[in-house]
């Protein structure tokens, strides 16, 4: 037991892991694995951040007005685009509200459609 242990601990130290005896597995295009793309997890495994809580609900915020700029600015990015629920955490009925309330600005001109593009 304790000569297969010594043997096992020089494999790895070689690199001679199942692991890393498969192809092209490193960091790119693999499934799983260490540095690969592991589904949901994202790189390198699972993820165990804070789960994100919906401002509006937390805030018990029932009308999203397309009147209030300096809320709406900070679910838009630089670029003029929205930020997608999975980034922010809004719930889903919150995020289409304030879609339509993003919408509601850039039609009264309160928010830019877009930013401008210098070249």
């Amino acid at each position: 037991m304790e000569e297969r242990r010594d043997r096992d601990r020089d494999r790895d130290s070689r690199g001679d892991r199942m692991g890393d005896m498969g192809g092209d597995m490193g960091g790119r295009g693999g499934r799983g694995g260490p540095g690969g793309k592991g589904g949901r997890g994202g790189p390198g495994g699972r993820r165990f951040g804070r789960r994100k809580v919906c401002r509006f609900c937390a805030e018990k915020v029932h009308y999203i007005d397309w009147k209030e700029v300096r809320i709406l600015r900070s679910f838009v990015t630089e670029e003029g685009k929205i930020i997608p629920r999975r980034t922010t955490g809004n719930c889903s009925a919150h995020q289409r509200k304030l879609t339509r309330a993003i919408r509601r600005a850039r039609t009264m001109a309160l928010i830019p459609v877009a930013a401008n593009h210098h070249r």
